[in-house]
């Protein structure tokens, strides 16, 4: 299943790995063990973050993928189930629409 990790992180510690020269080394090894589809660094509601697409086949692999960023940066992930175009279109939504519209 397709979802978004979405990970905000707290200006400390991550302000103390920048400074100590480990933020690269910390972050290419979370990235190599969690394997991103796609991966994305921006600005959310004044913090640093990062959205990362990633493929889940069971529940129990989302503490792999939440640790390593609890545990370096202190950080808050959010898991979001997103969906293709072809997803959209094989849900459906014409009969759903008929039998609860």
């Amino acid at each position: 299943m397709k979802m978004l990790l979405m990970v905000e992180f707290p200006h400390e510690p991550f302000n103390a790995h920048v400074r100590s020269g480990k933020i690269g080394e910390i972050m290419n090894r979370v990235l190599e063990t969690i394997k991103p589809e796609a991966t994305y660094f921006t600005e959310q509601d004044g913090m640093r973050s990062g959205i990362f697409l990633i493929d889940i086949e069971d529940p129990s692999e989302i503490p792999g993928y939440a640790e390593p960023f609890f545990l370096n940066f202190q950080a808050n992930c959010k898991f979001r189930v997103v969906m293709s175009a072809q997803n959209l279109q094989d849900a459906g939504l014409e009969e759903l629409g008929k039998a609860w519209g």
